[in-house]
């Protein structure tokens, strides 16, 4: 079965952090106000764990994606878990 939760924000912090995405018009202004937020660690986790999705998405294998990227398969099937059960925000945005 593939079904999709919906994640609904759980304080005005976490509703403040979605809505400032809606005000980043271009790719630049998106990696400027990430590069703020997140450390160089934390941006490519995030940029790995889309990676991972696309890949998934593709049908590689969770061992040759692990090999690939460098991740343990642990790592990759917790991805996929989102990917395929998770809110539908991975398939939204590498369609």
């Amino acid at each position: 079965m593939n079904t999709l939760q919906s994640y609904k924000p759980k304080n005005e912090k976490e509703k403040f952090l979605a809505k400032v995405f809606l005000k980043l018009k271009t790719e630049q202004e998106v990696a400027n106000f990430l590069r703020d937020l997140l450390t160089i660690k934390e941006m490519e986790e995030f940029a790995n764990r889309l990676e991972m999705a696309k890949l998934l998405k593709q049908g590689l294998s969770y061992k040759a994606i692990a090999k690939k990227l460098g991740v343990s398969t642990t790592t990759v099937t917790r991805v996929a878990l989102w990917l395929f059960r998770g809110c539908g925000g991975y398939k939204k945005v590498i369609k």
